[in-house]
C-alpha cells in the first residue's frame, strides 16, 4: 500500500506524541523520592520491638526507678524467694541492632586475690549455666571487674507483665545460686548446693549497678 505525504505526516505526529511520552514518563520515575532509612527501619520493625527510649518508659512504667548509663538502664528490683525479698540491682540494654535485649542482675566484684578465686567455684558456675536454662548465664564484666547473671531476649512483642516475668525469673535465679556466685562462700571448704541454701539462708543482698558493692547479707523484716 502506497502512503500519501499528508500520511507521513500522521505517521510522524504520532511517533513524536509516543516519545514525548516516553521522556515524561521518565523524568516523572526520576523525580519520585527513593525511601529514607527511616522508613525503611520502620517497615522492617518486628511486632512490639522497643527502642532505646521505649525501653526506658517501659521500665517507668512497671514503676522502676532508672538511671541512665550511657544507653544502659540500671535500677532495683525486688525478687522474692521462699518469702524473703531481696533487692536486686539489674540493668537493660539493647543490642546494637535492636533485635536483642540483655537483662542483666549485677553480683560480686571478682576478689583481687587470685588464691580466692578457686577453679572448682569458677567451674561450679560453668555448670549451673547449662542447669539455668531460658538464655541465662553467669558472665563477668571486665570493665568494672564485676560479676553477672543474664539473659538476652528477643526484642518481640515486648509489654509490662511479660517484661516483669522476665526480671522476676532472672532475680529468682540470683536468689537460687546465691551460694554458688557468693564470693565469701568461696572462701569456704565445702559450697552448700542452691536448693538447700535457699532455705536455710535468711541473707538479702543489695548492691549498685555502679561498681561498688554492698552485698553484706542482712535479713529483710
Amino acid at each position: 500500500m502506497k502512503i500519501t505525504f499528508r500520511g507521513w505526516i500522521v505517521v510522524g505526529c504520532f511517533l513524536a506524541v509516543l516519545s514525548a511520552m516516553a521522556i515524561l514518563g521518565t523524568g516523572v520515575e526520576a523525580q519520585q523520592p527513593a525511601p529514607t532509612k527511616s522508613a525503611v527501619t520502620a517497615s522492617n520493625n518486628n511486632p512490639g520491638q522497643l527502642s532505646e527510649e521505649q525501653l526506658g518508659n517501659l521500665l517507668k512504667a512497671m514503676g522502676l526507678s532508672t538511671t541512665k548509663n550511657k544507653k544502659r538502664y540500671d535500677f532495683q528490683f525486688k525478687a522474692n524467694q521462699n518469702k524473703e525479698e531481696w533487692e536486686l540491682s539489674m540493668s537493660a540494654v539493647l543490642s546494637e541492632n535492636g533485635e536483642w535485649v540483655w537483662v542483666m542482675a549485677w553480683l560480686d566484684p571478682l576478689p583481687r586475690s587470685a588464691a580466692d578465686v578457686p577453679r572448682t567455684a569458677m567451674l561450679r558456675l560453668l555448670s549451673d549455666n547449662d542447669r539455668m536454662g531460658n538464655g541465662k548465664f553467669f558472665a563477668y564484666i571486665s570493665s568494672n571487674r564485676r560479676f553477672v547473671l543474664q539473659r538476652v531476649i528477643p526484642n518481640q512483642n515486648m509489654t509490662t507483665k511479660k517484661f516483669h516475668e522476665i526480671l522476676s525469673d532472672l532475680g529468682s535465679s540470683v536468689v537460687q545460686f546465691y551460694p554458688h556466685w557468693s564470693t565469701d562462700n568461696w572462701k569456704s571448704s565445702e559450697t552448700p548446693e542452691p536448693q538447700q541454701a535457699a532455705q536455710t539462708l535468711p541473707a538479702a543482698p543489695t548492691q549498685t549497678a555502679s561498681g561498688v558493692s554492698n552485698f553484706s547479707p542482712k535479713k529483710q523484716n
